[in-house]
């Protein structure tokens, strides 16, 4: 047995210094040589099927390319039938047409963008700030307090869901993350400084202009929880807020709309020169677009 172990490994030691000599040599060893062949057979095929594809086609045809709406579901398509296209609807009309349009079977949320003629690079055009939908927008909102240990036991009695002094911290330090609002108290605002990278990105970091960071926290909280949102200007100058679900009907989510067109206009800079809302549409999740008829300058 010892013997044939031994020449096993000569001849395998033989054919590593065959190999390396005829490398050396500056020829292509022979599998090298069956790979190149092999994926030369291969674009040699790929040639004859692009070339057996462009004969089976007319001449002069143009690529056959689908619209945007032949991309949709056929739910949609339906749904996108009823919207006249290039009409503006009055904002009844328009969430009549939402609701009517709605091509899913959950409780969709309602939504409205308008674009603005303003600079989100300004300072001063840079919109932000809250209000207090009078139907709510349909969300359960889960509000989290961090602040002093009596001021989070008036918060509990205002209907905070978490309400935390250190151990709020302990919660984050993990990266558990249960609530939709967070609140917090000027003075305890140095201590989240660390979590930013965790809040920011998803929102929830507390700020002075979303009325999170406030002395008032039982106020604030009985706010978040009755329906209170944030919007912004995003980059490309559009605001986006949802306003309720189609549950709500045309009634509430009419009110809804208007209270949030008020607020809008309440921002409106003062060094604006031009269109102040350039246009607004209303749309529900998985919905087609409404545009509406411009509300104001």
């Amino acid at each position: 047995m010892a013997e044939e172990e031994v020449k096993k490994n000569e001849e395998i030691v033989e054919v590593v210094e065959a190999e390396e000599t005829y490398a050396k040599s500056g020829k292509k060893s022979k599998k090298h040589i069956e790979e190149v062949k092999a994926e030369e057979e291969r674009q040699a095929r790929k040639v004859e099927r692009a070339a057996a594809e462009a004969a089976a086609k007319p001449k002069g045809a143009a690529p056959i390319t689908r619209s945007k709406l032949e991309r949709r579901g056929k739910k949609y398509q339906e749904m996108a039938k009823l919207v006249e296209k290039g009409k503006a609807y009055n904002l009844k009309d328009a969430l009549d047409l939402a609701i009517k349009t709605s091509p899913v079977k959950f409780d969709a949320s309602v939504e409205v963008h308008a674009r603005l003629g303003v600079d989100p690079r300004q300072a001063d055009q840079n919109i932000r700030t809250t209000l207090v939908l009078p139907n709510g927008n349909g969300k359960t909102v889960r509000v989290a307090v961090f602040a002093p240990l009596d001021v989070c036991k008036a918060a509990k009695a205002a209907g905070a869901d978490i309400a935390e002094d250190e151990e709020f911290l302990k919660q984050l330090d993990k990266g558990t993350i249960d609530f939709d609002v967070l609140i917090s108290t000027p003075q305890y605002m140095p201590k989240l400084g660390k979590y930013a990278r965790l809040l920011g990105p998803k929102g929830l970091m507390p700020n002075p202009k979303a009325g999170t960071v406030t002395n008032d926290v039982e106020k604030a909280v009985k706010d978040s929880k009755a329906g209170k949102v944030e919007y912004r200007v995003d980059k490309q100058s559009i605001v986006h807020i949802g306003v309720g679900k189609v549950s709500f009907g045309t009634d509430k989510l009419l009110e809804n709309a208007n209270a949030f067109f008020e607020s809008l206009k309440a921002q409106k800079p003062a060094s604006l020169k031009g269109t102040y809302v350039k246009s607004v549409f209303i749309t529900t999740t998985m919905g087609p677009s409404i545009a509406i008829e411009n509300i104001y300058n």
